[in-house]
Order: structure tokens, then C-alpha cells, then sequence
């Protein structure tokens, strides 16, 4: 009785963790490992940064724990449902979603491959061209499998990356202790202050494109007392490594900003920066880990969105063949995107939908969101465990 108990106990640990590392995988590409989206929306601010990260993470963690009470609760089928749910009864502003999702994929998806791609480049000389091929070719592999592998392939990554990115970060806060010291000592510039705040409400707002992903692999958490928990995991997970990422390019800001090309992978310039050969490998296998995981969960969530559509279904009645398809459209797409630049598509991509999450999805959720969840589990006597 007492080892069914534990075994009981011991599985639902294990799906509070697999779904917190898919957030974390999600994130972890172009969030922290990179350093670049740190440097263009934490770094602006000084030390305040640290601040408007931790806010950012609530706010995205938060918003996505609502998303899947909502979607749990309700048995719903597609984040179509999720979304006409929490805009009823305007149900069509479900569209201006849609919209906002796609070309949100669309960037995560060719950001990664911008980004690896020129990983490839620095680390083993593999040409810009090639190196967007070979990556997208892996992607389209690997998002042709379901929801449990992609848990699954999500928790290992997610060990990986925090271990080795964690590694990489506390030895380049140590190289620059003095200087991070003597940023934090200095007197806060309060009238950035509300910039801050503004950019931690846009980063969850891109952020929030992980909704489609998160809705899909959430359904392991059986209720809102699980989805809670999977989330302050995540935001724990998340936190420790942005917080460490923003903290360690304070120290090291004037350097890499002064290197040509330095800000588009600011992580890695500090890397070499420092001389430690073995560091820099690890953080290409970092690295490059991080795209891939990031990659994957974002065309996870259209195949998942359409793998089940009538027509395809009739034309492309084999599952997997169904997923190939779609994940190529999808990287055909954002290989072609992905000639712009990794700074490019942070900059304008995510920014621009950053402004349509906080207005369609960040705000409604943790407002009408909350209102009709809270409502919906009395009204229908659903318990919190």
C-alpha cells in the first residue's frame, strides 16, 4: 500500500516537473542562453533589470497556470476553445490570436535557426547556409512526435541546459565581481523605472506564444493545485537562470558591446572573453541545446493545432505523416525568415508581438481569466487537489 503511495506520489512529482521544463525549454533558447534578449530588454535598465526579469517570469508563469486551469477544467480540445473561452462572448477575437501566434512561431522558430546556425559557423566553420539547413532538417525531425516525447525530451534538456548555463554564469559573475558590485552599489535611476516595467509586461507577452505548447503538454496536471506547482517550478527554474544571465552581462556590458558583432550572441563573447576553452565548449553545447529545445516546443504547437483537421486527416490519414508535413511548412517558412539575423527578429519580431501578448493574453488572463476560472471550479465543485 505504502509503495503504491509513494509510486503514486513519485509519478505525479514527475508530471509537475516534465511540464515546468517544457516553460523552461520554451524560454530557455532566446530568454537566457543567448544573452541577447537580456542585453535588449534588461540590460537597458541597469540594475533594475534584475527586477523587470523576475516580473517578466511572474507575469508569463502566472499567465500560463491560468491557461491551463482554464483548459483542463473544461476538457477543452484546441487553444482555439482556450481562447474563445476566455473572450467570450466576443469569441472572434480569437482570430487576432491566431495571427499573433504564427508569426510568433515563426520568429521563435527561425531565431533558433539563425542562432544555431551561426553557432555552427563559430564552432565547427559550417557555412550560415548549410548550417540553416542541417538545423532545420533536425527540427522537422524531431517535431514530428508527440506531446509525452516532447515532455520527455523537454525535462533531459532542461537539466542540461540549467546545469551547464548555471556553470557559465557563475564563473563570469566571478570574473567581474568588482565591476557587477559597483553597478549594484550605484544609485538607481528611478526615471527607467517605468520603461522596466513596460518591458517585463512585453516579454511575457511574447513569451505567452508558449500558450498552444504548454496547453498540450499540461494535460498530465490533474488540478489547479498541480498547475500551480509545475508553474512556481518553472518561474524557480527560469528565474535562477535569467536572474544569473543579466547579472553576469552587467559585468560585462562594456566589453561585449564593444566587440564587432559582440551584442548578437553577448553570452558567447563573453565566454571567449574570458580564455577558458572548455568553458566555451560547454556553452556551445549549451547553447545549441537551447535552440533546438526552443525550436521543437514552438512547432510542436501548430502541429498540434492542426495534425487533427478533417482535411488532413482525409488526405494524410498516417499521423506522423501528418506532423512531417505540417513541421515542414512551418521550416520551410522560418528558414526563409531566418537570413535576417538573429538580432533582426528579437528586435522587431518578438517586440511587435510583444505589444499584441500583453493586450490579447497577458491582461485577459490574469483578469477575466482568473474571474472565470475561479467561478467555473466553485460553480461546478471542482477541487483545488
Amino acid at each position: 500500500m505504502e509503495k503504491t503511495k509513494h509510486s503514486g506520489q513519485s509519478g505525479r512529482m514527475a508530471a509537475v516537473f516534465s511540464a515546468a521544463a517544457v516553460l523552461f525549454s520554451w524560454h530557455a533558447g532566446g530568454g537566457f542562453a543567448t544573452g541577447n534578449q537580456a542585453n535588449q530588454y534588461f540590460l537597458v535598465s541597469g540594475k533594475l533589470g534584475l527586477v523587470s526579469a523576475l516580473l517578466a517570469l511572474l507575469l508569463l508563469t502566472m499567465t500560463v497556470r491560468q491557461t491551463i486551469v482554464m483548459y483542463n477544467s473544461r476538457r477543452l480540445g484546441s487553444y482555439k476553445e482556450l481562447l474563445e473561452t476566455l473572450y467570450h462572448p466576443l469569441d472572434k477575437l480569437e482570430l487576432v490570436f491566431e495571427i499573433y501566434y504564427y508569426i510568433m512561431v515563426l520568429m521563435c522558430v527561425s531565431s533558433c535557426i539563425a542562432g544555431a546556425a551561426t553557432l555552427l559557423g563559430d564552432a565547427l566553420g559550417v557555412s550560415y547556409g548549410l548550417g540553416i539547413v542541417l538545423i532545420g532538417a533536425l527540427l522537422l525531425v524531431l517535431s514530428m512526435f508527440g506531446a509525452g516525447v516532447l515532455r520527455k525530451v523537454s525535462s533531459v534538456l532542461s537539466l542540461l541546459i540549467l546545469i551547464c548555463a548555471v556553470m557559465i554564469f557563475i564563473v563570469g559573475i566571478g570574473r567581474k565581481s568588482d565591476v557587477i558590485a559597483e553597478v549594484l552599489r550605484a544609485p538607481s535611476d528611478m526615471g527607467t523605472l517605468p520603461g522596466a516595467i513596460f518591458r517585463s509586461f512585453q516579454y511575457a507577452g511574447f513569451q505567452c506564444s508558449s500558450i498552444p505548447t504548454m496547453i498540450a503538454c499540461g494535460t498530465v496536471l490533474k488540478n489547479e493545485k498541480e498547475a500551480g506547482k509545475s508553474m512556481w517550478l518553472s518561474f524557480a527554474m527560469n528565474a535562477l537562470a535569467l536572474v544569473l544571465s543579466v547579472t553576469m552581462l552587467l559585468g560585462w556590458k562594456d566589453i561585449y558591446s564593444s566587440v564587432p558583432g559582440g551584442t548578437t550572441i553577448p553570452t558567447l563573447t563573453v565566454c571567449k572573453q574570458m580564455g577558458i576553452t572548455p568553458l566555451v565548449w560547454i556553452y556551445y553545447i549549451c547553447l545549441f541545446l537551447c535552440f533546438v529545445s526552443n525550436g521543437v516546443c514552438s512547432v510542436f504547437g501548430v502541429v498540434n493545432r492542426f495534425e487533427a483537421n478533417d482535411w488532413l486527416t482525409r488526405k494524410l490519414p498516417n499521423a506522423m505523416a501528418r506532423r512531417a508535413g505540417i513541421a515542414f511548412l512551418i521550416m520551410a517558412t522560418a528558414v526563409c525568415i531566418s537570413v535576417v539575423g538573429l538580432s533582426n527578429i528579437i528586435k522587431y519580431g518578438y517586440g511587435y508581438c510583444g505589444y499584441i501578448g500583453i493586450v490579447m493574453l497577458v491582461i485577459p488572463f490574469l483578469t477575466v481569466g482568473v474571474y472565470k476560472n475561479r467561478k467555473y471550479l466553485k460553480n461546478h465543485n471542482i477541487p483545488e487537489a
